[in-house]
Formats: C-alpha cells, structure tokens, sequence
C-alpha cells in the first residue's frame, strides 16, 4: 500500500485527486493540507511514501515544504505538481529533494500511474519540462531564431493586467474566472514570451510592442 499525503490549495484538483484514488486499491489518502504551514506539521507525524506538493501556497512556497520534507522523511519520494514550468522553479524543488515534477494539465488522468512509477523508483517528468532540462544543457550550437508570439485574446488580456500590477485574484475578478484560470493563462504566456518571471513579462511585453495595439475582445 502506498500512503499518500498531498499538500494543495485548490479544491478542484484535490477532488481530481480523490476522484482517481477512488478507482484503485494500492494508495491511499493518509493526509492532505492547503497551507504550507499545515503542511510542515504534517512532517511531526508517520512519514508518507509519497509526498504530492504544489509550489504555490496561500503562506509560502512548497520548496520550502520539500526541503523539510526531504530532511523529516528521507524516504519519501516527493513530487511537485504545480501550474509553472520556469527553470528556476524546477532548479529549485530538485535541488530541494523532489524526484518528480509534473505540470497540472497534463497530470489529472494519470495522477495514480505517476504515483506509481515515482513510489517505484522513477522519476516522473513532464515533457515539457524534459525539454526544457535538455535545452539547457545541451545548448543549441547555432541561433535559434526568434519565436513567433501569437497570443490569443484572453492571453493578451491577463498580459496587460500583469503589466499594470494586477494580482492573480483580481485577474481573476476582472475576467470573471477562477484564479486557477488566470495562472494557466500567465503560464502559457509566459512560455509564449520565453519568461519566467512577471517583471520579464512586463519587459518583453514592451519590448515586443503587445500593448500598443489596443485591447482585443
């Protein structure tokens, strides 16, 4: 039996959780939380095989969870299932003690295969992020031209509202959607733009000449 414990914020993907968990007989819930804090206090009791911990927590960052994790519970294999595939996130879970680092679109259907295979021993990765590992240590040899920056309307839309200081809460108010949303929109923004920070967004944003265009609807 696997005992599972998952550190997370947003309900819809713990239900996502609980609903795949429903359906197979070799892991089990043991605890969950949505707070960092919570998930700290955890780490006082029986030690998980498996630790699920998104990186972004209403009171800090889940690499600071993993970290503690990593030293509380030396064999449990931690995974990060997070929104953000930027190099300094993924960097900092692995050097923090993570094995495994998944992106929340494509984890949902597969979640208890990924158990598995990380309990067993692997090291479950998205291919994105795959990619992105092997760009960066295996440098192209020539230029890599210029991407393309096709941005759809609603992208354009949460990018002028992160320009002008907007917090994923009110994006989210604005547009009248979930925050969840809103952050699988500043993802694929930033991926779009090749950032990995709000401030680089901003920049590349004006640099690109996105916001002079007027607001698509």
């Amino acid at each position: 039996m696997i005992g599972l414990v998952v550190v997370e914020d947003d309900p819809l993907f713990r239900q996502s959780v609980h609903d795949a968990l429903q359906q197979c007989d070799d892991v089990v819930l043991r605890a969950e939380a949505v707070t960092l804090s919570e998930g700290l206090a955890l780490l006082a009791g029986e030690p998980a095989q498996v630790l699920l911990v998104d990186l972004g927590l209403p009171d800090g960052s889940g690499i600071e969870l993993i970290r503690a994790a990593h030293q509380a519970w030396p064999s449990c294999a931690i995974m990060v299932a997070t929104l953000f595939g930027d190099e300094d996130r993924v960097f900092a879970s692995l050097e923090a003690g993570a094995t495994g680092y998944l992106l929340k679109s494509a984890l949902a259907t597969g979640i208890v295969s990924e158990i598995r295979n990380l309990h067993a021993g692997g090291s479950p990765i998205s291919p994105l992020i795959a990619r992105r590992l092997l760009r960066y240590f295996s440098p192209p040899s020539h230029p890599v031209p210029a991407p393309v920056i096709d941005l759809s309307s609603r992208e354009l839309q949460v990018l002028k509202h992160i320009t002008r200081g907007y917090s994923v809460a009110e994006i989210a108010e604005q547009l009248q959607v979930s925050p969840w949303t809103v952050q699988t929109y500043v993802r694929r923004v930033y991926e779009k733009l090749g950032v990995r920070s709000k401030s680089a967004a901003v920049d590349a944003a004006h640099r690109l000449g996105l916001l002079g265009s007027g607001e698509r609807r």
